[in-house]
């Protein structure tokens, strides 16, 4: 490996590893079901854009922040976390909108896709390591090609979940649902952890 290249690359697989693109697909999907494909559009539109101004933001101005603040990484896990339930629980329950065919929902490419699940806990966590680690224009460049890699990935979506048909959509979209509460529970798990057990 080039010298020249070895920071780049080793800033872009953790950032890859914590943002878990390809796990967040059925999600995306199962949140998108009944959207037509200009709807989807502004969802990805939406969640990448947010995703990757908050992950600058936060890899430019984290630390300074969190220290002003009083705020750290469990906090953000907790909270997170907690929002993730939340949506989850709606998205369960009998009766409620389980798509972003209706302008009420045209957020949610900014909450919950943009963040928690693509820019999260872990992948601002990530971003301010390789910052010190390898410093500004690796991370900058590992941030940016993992953001690309997401639209691409995000943008195929349907092609990747027509493999296992509509009615296996369906079915997968309830599981997704409860996967969502339980990376919810995960992240106020991590979040309790690191600020009162460690």
């Amino acid at each position: 490996m080039p010298d020249i290249l070895r920071p780049y690359i080793l800033s872009f697989i953790p950032i890859f590893v914590a943002i878990d693109i390809i796990g967040t697909v059925p999600l995306y999907m199962s949140l998108v079901e009944k959207a037509n494909r200009k709807n989807k559009d502004k969802v990805i539109f939406n969640a990448l854009a947010t995703a990757t101004s908050v992950a600058i933001l936060f890899m430019l101005g984290g630390k300074l922040v969190l220290r002003l603040l009083g705020i750290s990484i469990p906090d953000f896990q907790i909270a997170g976390g907690a929002l993730l339930f939340i949506i989850a629980v709606r998205l369960v329950m009998p009766g409620s909108h389980k798509s972003i065919s209706s302008e009420d929902d045209k957020d949610i490419g900014v909450f919950p896709l943009g963040t928690p699940l693509i820019t999260g806990p872990a992948v601002l966590t990530t971003t301010l390591i390789m910052l010190d680690t390898f410093g500004l224009m690796p991370t900058f460049v590992a941030l940016v090609l993992n953001m690309l890699f997401v639209w691409v990935v995000l943008f195929k979506a349907d092609a990747i979940m027509d493999v296992i048909g509509s009615s296996g959509t369906n079915a997968f979209s309830k599981i997704m649902y409860i996967l969502l509460a339980a990376i919810g529970v995960m992240m106020i798990r991590y979040g309790i952890h690191g600020a009162f057990l460690k």
